[in-house]
């Protein structure tokens, strides 16, 4: 398996382009099912998760290319209403087909996702809100089996238990083609979730909301192909800013939406970073922090427009080497502090409380041979890596090609000794 080697303490400059975000080109893909016409994707980023949505698609008999940034899409023969575990095991975002089969073609099978690393993620809201705009859907075999008994979707309200991400945009999807008008309240309001419905409305959809708690939706006939630029991943410029500040270095983002990231540039500020944005673009400079460090800075996490899930373990990077301590709360996952012993291994001085991690900064990591355990937590590790002084050795980065697109060579480009190990 691949490895990054990090020779650390060597502080960021430059500028950095920022990818289209995963998050958003996973259920865009997906959406591609309730069409038989093209859709195309651009901005799209190389990753391993996009390329195991695209073999999901295929398999179904869709038609899926890409090359470099732009993803071209159809869903015109569609043999098999299926999602088989061996591609769903890889990907629990596979379940973001379900709601477009269901919708356009009246039955889905559709394997569960079974266990995650960071926590569980029930899919039981898409069940229930399925069932509620007319679906028969049952768990059979390991397997998620729905039908549409008598010809079409119908319009419905439907509130959702808990803020879902993909359970918003499984029954968003889904309810484009129903019968009369849908309402989705306790929504999740994430900019990927916005994104998607603004290409949905590209398709022909009537969606209002999108971005609030409250969705309404009004169902069409069909819908038609359509071309959409994926949004800026804002979990990768998150990342970006916290090595530049944990490295103290001078780092300009181009390519990124800054109010999508208000939640972290609060508590970058407060740490000590200088941080001034345009239109497109964000620029952190952290060479010149009072006291030569940043100052310790807690933070809970909590669903969009919070402070993200996604950026728990970058942040615990910062405040490893931060002035003082900090809290570092978990409300979203139950297990998302598997990197807390990795970062040990560095020399930080963490004590976990509950749900909330207890951070002494200190004044130097010192570099060691460290395992990534998730997507994030391998972000959160490569950080401390490049200010760690001597070397770094992040082993299992299978993790992190998952959602950051040739992370190691933006590194390098700003100035970093890092490389891939083979």
């Amino acid at each position: 398996m691949d490895k990054l080697r990090i020779q650390g303490e060597r502080p960021l400059h430059g500028d950095v382009q920022i990818s289209g975000a995963k998050n958003a080109a996973l259920p865009l893909m997906a959406a591609s099912l309730l069409t038989d016409q093209p859709v195309v994707l651009t901005n799209a980023p190389e990753l391993m998760d996009v390329r195991t949505l695209g073999h999901l698609l295929t398999g179904m008999g869709a038609q899926v290319a890409q090359e470099g940034a732009s993803i071209r899409l159809q869903a015109d023969a569609i043999t098999a209403c299926v999602a088989p575990y061996e591609r769903v095991k890889t990907m629990r975002a596979s379940v973001l087909v379900l709601g477009p089969l269901v919708a356009r073609f009246g039955q889905a099978r559709v394997s569960l996702p079974g266990g995650c690393a960071i926590g569980a993620r029930p899919v039981d809201q898409h069940i229930k809100g399925l069932q509620q705009l007319g679906a028969e859907v049952h768990v059979e075999h390991g397997d998620i089996v729905a039908s549409v008994p008598r010809g079409r979707l119908k319009g419905a309200r439907i509130s959702t238990d808990m803020i879902t991400v993909t359970g918003t945009e499984n029954l968003m999807m889904a309810a484009c083609l129903a019968e009369g008008e849908s309402v989705i309240e306790n929504a999740a309001q994430e900019p990927e979730v916005a994104d998607l419905a603004a290409m949905l409305q590209k398709m022909g959809a009537r969606i209002d909301g999108a971005g609030t708690s409250r969705v309404r939706i009004q169902g069409v006939d069909r819908l038609h192909g359509a071309e959409h630029a994926i949004v800026p991943d804002r979990i990768e410029a998150g990342t970006f800013l916290c090595a530049a500040v944990a490295t103290r270095g001078d780092v300009t983002l181009r390519g990124c939406v800054p109010e999508h990231l208000d939640s972290l540039l609060d508590k970058l500020r407060e740490a000590g970073a200088t941080l001034t944005s345009g239109a497109d673009w964000i620029r952190v400079q952290a060479d010149a922090m009072p006291g030569g460090r940043a100052r310790a800075v807690s933070a809970r996490t909590s669903e969009y427009p919070g402070f993200a899930t996604d950026m728990q373990a970058q942040f615990m990077a910062v405040n490893c080497l931060a002035q003082g301590a900090a809290h570092l709360t978990e409300t979203i996952f139950e297990n998302r502090f598997m990197h807390v012993q990795e970062l040990v291994r560095l020399g930080a001085t963490i004590a976990i409380e509950g749900n909330t991690c207890v951070v002494q900064g200190v004044k130097r990591l010192s570099g060691a041979t460290v395992m990534a355990t998730d997507l994030r937590a391998s972000a959160g590790l490569v950080i401390a890596g490049l200010a760690a002084e001597g070397e770094t050795l992040v082993e299992r980065i299978y993790h992190l090609d998952r959602g950051y697109a040739g992370m190691e060579h933006k590194l390098a480009a700003l100035g970093a000794n890092i490389a891939r190990v083979r």
